[in-house]
């Protein structure tokens, strides 16, 4: 398979994880102040556009510096602090934006900082391997080399909030989901020692070719041989390295592949189930649903019908 006809596999991932990131307001903040962000339930991220302050994460021992044009991921649940002096009693945040006409809040003059936040929403199941995946903080400093396309997404992001134009909302929706993939791709490109599992799997030189035949032919009956032979190596060596870097067999990576997939359509579609049972690689429904049932738990059918029913 020629590699331009290969699947992109962080899309692929962000596809299944059904990741939307949206734009959800700020603050702009003059003098000594002090805001508690409540535990998000979403991956959250914000920028600084102009000034700087301190960001403290419940459990994390050490505040993190953060100025102007920085972007920061969090994915760890945990509530946090922005302040300009941490010794300060902070504001809550809930209570600082309800009521608010604006998407911005303002406390004091507003004239040393300014910053833009929104959040990223993940599908129920599927989204949880993209959460757990990440660290509880991507940082990403202005000065860096990597941050000059998150800085022309800020200052295009800004515009659209500014200028209020037609087609906005959708604008502004589709440079939140770029700004994500940036950092994403900036995570992956400048963590030397990432932990097994896929996000480091996928950025492997000899594994990424045998994820994508994979993924782009999920239910072929795929054999250790030839998934080997894709990363020009052994079978021996091959298996060895796909564990220690993803965190399991190949052939197990496949189902559970096929599995998130199934889910995903069981959800989605009316599809017969003895038609998705081919369609993922399984010789009868029997068979994927004994599958179906070992990796999650639960039978097709009693899925689906869960699924409708929520």
């Amino acid at each position: 398979m020629r590699s331009e006809m290969m699947a992109d596999l962080l899309s692929d991932i962000l596809k299944l994880a059904d990741a939307q990131p949206a734009v959800a307001g700020g603050f702009c903040a003059g003098g000594a102040w002090a805001i508690r962000f409540p535990q998000p339930d979403k991956l959250k991220f914000f920028a600084l556009l102009k000034g700087g302050c301190w960001l403290r994460i419940d459990g994390v021992a050490e505040p993190v510096r953060a100025e102007q044009g920085d972007v920061f991921l969090l994915s760890g649940q945990r509530a946090f602090v922005l302040a300009s002096d941490l010794d300060l009693e902070p504001l809550s945040a809930a209570a600082l934006f309800t009521g608010s006409a604006s998407k911005t809040a303002k406390l004091g003059d507003g004239n040393d900082c300014v910053q833009i936040g929104g959040h990223v929403r993940l599908d129920p199941v599927n989204g949880a391997w993209l959460a757990d995946a990440l660290p509880p903080l991507v940082h990403i400093r202005a000065a860096s080399p990597q941050a000059a396309v998150l800085q022309w997404l800020l200052g295009q992001m800004v515009r659209e909030q500014e200028a209020e134009r037609p087609g906005n909302r959708l604008a502004s929706a589709y440079l939140a989901q770029l700004m994500f993939v940036q950092m994403l791709r900036v995570h992956l490109d400048t963590t030397a020692d990432l932990d097994g599992g896929w996000l480091r799997a996928i950025g492997d030189r000899r594994l990424a070719p045998v994820l994508q035949l994979m993924h782009g032919e999920p239910g072929r009956a795929w054999r250790l041989e030839e998934l080997a032979g894709a990363a020009a190596m052994s079978r021996t060596a091959f298996a060895t390295h796909f564990k220690a870097v993803a965190g399991t067999a190949p052939l197990t990576w496949l189902t559970e592949w096929r599995m998130r997939l199934a889910r995903r359509a069981l959800r989605d579609e009316s599809t017969p189930i003895a038609v998705l049972a081919a369609r993922f690689g399984y010789a009868s429904e029997s068979a994927f649903s004994n599958a179906f049932k070992r990796v999650t738990g639960d039978s097709p059918r009693h899925y689906r019908r869960a699924g409708k029913a929520g």
